[in-house]
């Protein structure tokens, strides 16, 4: 197993410090019980994981369409309570209750639904049609397309489509990442939520995927193929520094935006999840390993006591671990979770 130790450093103990009572208060450092919503690829339903219990109390199916509902990514927004999948067979966003995941209804999207992200600040879900090469701008309240941004020509030209996307916390910028262009790097473009005009790019590793947090200057891509976390400044997305971490994929951020998670996918389940350090942006604790192969996405609790991983592809599992704060970040494998068939995104639900 590779490991890493994790030493409070006199910059890290000043740090922690001088911040940690701002940091407490910080939506989301403390927290109750909720939900895990798992998307189950092959099987149409969403898995509802309560992580009081760590089991799974209710499989939801989405509602039928055209062809049979694909669920790829879960997304929650506090606007209205609502919680997002998108459903790429058939071209749409189901929008479901929070409260009780009832289904309120659907709306259209681009062929190729795949990653999508929300901002409460900007009142937008962003969705990525990887192929239409589009992405829809959703209003979160009346759930009206508010634009359909194409993807930038010369990318397209080069064989790139949109992949993974996050919104500033601040509500000024959206990021998408564009994969399979020809050569050694893919790209990540930096958009304006107002405009939807591209103001930034960056080439980075093959396949980036994307993570930010809402104090922090930065923009965390993990890039499989590059066995590495490209760090870029998110003002102008500049290079910050490299991190290497083996099959660097899946992305999630504490809600207090101390730590970024990623995993190992190609690492058979060895080694399947890496902790960094946002302020020092180095890797923290160990590496832990999973029971399954193909450690794929992420998602947290509120308070990011616990730690949630689906194993896509012929699995039908999620891995449970669990930290123990800010002190002691790196999580520890406890438990797994049966759920549908090829696990894929997923959520955290208050």
């Amino acid at each position: 197993m590779m490991t890493r130790t994790f030493k409070l450093s006199a910059l890290t103990l000043i740090f922690a410090l001088t911040f940690v009572l701002a940091l407490a208060a910080a939506p989301g450092f403390g927290g109750k019980g909720g939900t895990i919503a798992v998307a189950d690829r092959a099987s149409g339903t969403l898995s509802l994981i309560s992580t009081k219990t760590d089991s799974v109390y209710d499989t939801v199916p989405l509602p039928a369409g055209t062809n049979t509902p694909e669920p790829m990514y879960v997304v929650y927004s506090p606007i209205k309570r609502r919680v997002f999948v998108g459903d790429r067979a058939n071209d749409r966003i189901v929008v479901f209750s929070g409260k009780d995941f009832s289904v309120e209804t659907t709306v259209p999207a681009g062929a190729g639904v795949f990653h999508m992200w929300a901002s409460a600040r900007s009142g937008q879900l962003w969705v990525n049609n990887d192929v239409d090469k589009t992405t829809s701008v959703i209003d979160l309240k009346t759930l009206d397309t508010l634009a359909t941004i194409p993807s930038p020509a010369d990318l397209v030209d080069m064989g790139g489509k949109p992949h993974d996307v996050i919104l500033d916390p601040r509500g000024r910028h959206g990021y998408i990442s564009f994969v399979g262009i020809t050569g050694n790097s893919d790209y990540v473009v930096q958009f304006c939520t107002r405009t939807f005009q591209e103001t930034a790019r960056a080439a980075v590793g093959k396949d980036p995927h994307l993570s930010l947090n809402w104090w922090n200057r930065n923009l965390y891509v993990p890039c499989q193929g590059n066995d590495a976390i490209f760090i870029l400044k998110k003002k102008d997305l500049s290079l910050v520094k490299e991190v290497a971490v083996p099959g660097a994929h899946g992305a999630a951020m504490s809600r207090n935006g101390l730590f970024f998670y990623t995993t190992n996918i190609s690492g058979g389940g060895t080694d399947a999840v890496y902790t960094l350090n946002t302020f020092t942006n180095t890797l923290v604790g160990d590496a832990p390993d999973a029971p399954f192969d193909t450690p794929h996405n992420i998602a947290l609790t509120r308070n990011s006591r616990k730690v949630y991983v689906t194993h896509s592809g012929a699995n039908n599992s999620v891995s449970v671990f669990t930290t123990r704060g800010f002190f002691d970040p790196a999580p520890e494998f406890s438990t797994s979770v049966t759920v549908g068939d090829n696990p894929f995104g997923l959520a955290f639900v208050p």
